[in-house]
């Protein structure tokens, strides 16, 4: 299917994995990738040794494009960029606004800018900087979350910016590709679906919570680090909605201790990214340092699988997933269903994308 996304990316289908911190690592990034689709690797978790010894895993594994998603608040967001050029990647992605001067960066080495936004103001100041595309988050999506729908907010930065959109939050299948499309988008990113695929490293008892998940147990809290997070409800989630702010405050500064000693920072350094985090987002001190349980946390359940003490971000389309199957086969269906839904339109070859042969049948080219 050709899409502006498609066109730009060098991908064979217009369906982006996201780069989710402890999650998307090489093996499920290098399987999206054989698959046609965008893998996108979560740096903000890795330190930059790792991150260079990850990319070239992606890259002794597969020729298919793929991206790295970084932090541009991040004190070593510079050191990250050299990596992404010298080590050849085709995109990158960022969770905040990347400023002017890492967009001039990157595309001065032909690197493809692709800014994750969550407001209409926040897509036209990136497309204006240089922003090659966004990925729109509608409150249905995983993480940290707004509260507009991805139905409203998708068409409305369509019409706003001249650059493709790529739309997310509650897309899982074929009929919401065709959907995005039908907005004005270019093609869909998806999260928790790619997370509940066999060559996700989530452990399996973590992802066997997911799978039980129902619609109603995926809630949106700001206990975890003091902003919008939508995860499932655990009875962690609960115990910190209840707990009082000193309490909440002593947890955030023990698992900042314990990152800073993961990640390598410095405390100088550490205390920079917070710097710069409390810019970025216009919180106050409090919230940054309860920013600091959101990696800590995630980690608990995504790598240790400690479902009892860890969190577990999700998007709402995780009440309505029940399998793990690979991402070819994942990949394969989302395009088989498209095409079914598309041949089945009355104006189906008219939504901007051009046709191909397909198990569904023939769609002409429009």
């Amino acid at each position: 299917m050709d899409t502006e996304l498609t066109r730009l990316t060098g991908i064979r289908h217009p369906i982006v994995q996201t780069g989710m911190g402890w999650v998307a690592g090489p093996r499920l990034v290098t399987a999206t990738a054989r698959a046609g689709a965008l893998g996108i690797l979560g740096s903000a978790t890795m330190n930059p040794g790792e991150l260079r010894a990850a990319v070239r895993e992606v890259k002794s594994r597969t020729r298919a494009p793929f991206g790295v998603n970084l932090r541009a608040d991040a004190g070593d967001a510079h050191e990250r960029v050299r990596i992404i050029v010298e080590e050849g990647v085709r995109v990158a992605s960022f969770a905040l606004a990347p400023s002017k001067a890492l967009i001039a960066e990157l595309k001065d080495a032909n690197v493809v800018v692709v800014a994750s936004v969550g407001a209409v103001r926040h897509a036209e100041k990136v497309a204006a900087w240089g922003a090659d595309a966004v990925i729109v988050q509608g409150g249905e999506g995983g993480g940290h979350t707004g509260d507009v729908a991805t139905s409203v907010l998708v068409p409305q930065v369509v019409d706003a910016v001249g650059i493709p959109v790529v739309a997310a939050g509650g897309f899982h299948d074929g009929r919401g590709l065709v959907a995005a499309l039908a907005y004005g988008a270019a093609g869909v990113a998806m999260g928790t679906r790619f997370l509940l695929t066999a060559e996700s490293t989530v452990p399996d008892a973590v992802k066997a919570r997911y799978l039980a998940a129902t619609v109603r147990d995926v809630t949106v809290t700001t206990a975890v680090d003091g902003l919008p997070h939508r995860m499932l409800r655990t009875d962690l989630v609960t115990a910190l909605e209840h707990s009082g702010p000193v309490r909440r405050l002593a947890r955030a500064a023990r698992h900042a201790s314990r990152y800073r000693g993961l990640s390598g920072l410095t405390w100088p350094r550490l205390l920079r990214d917070g710097l710069a985090l409390r810019k970025a987002g216009d919180l106050t001190w409090s919230q940054v340092l309860l920013a600091a349980n959101t990696p800590m946390l995630l980690r608990a359940a995504m790598v240790e699988g400690r479902t009892d003490v860890g969190v577990m971000a999700s998007g709402q389309v995780a009440g309505v997933i029940h399998d793990l199957p690979s991402c070819e086969e994942l990949v394969t269906r989302v395009m088989t269903e498209a095409w079914q839904v598309l041949g089945s339109l009355p104006r189906g070859r008219h939504l901007g994308v051009a046709a191909e042969k397909n198990s569904g049948g023939d769609v002409e080219n429009p």
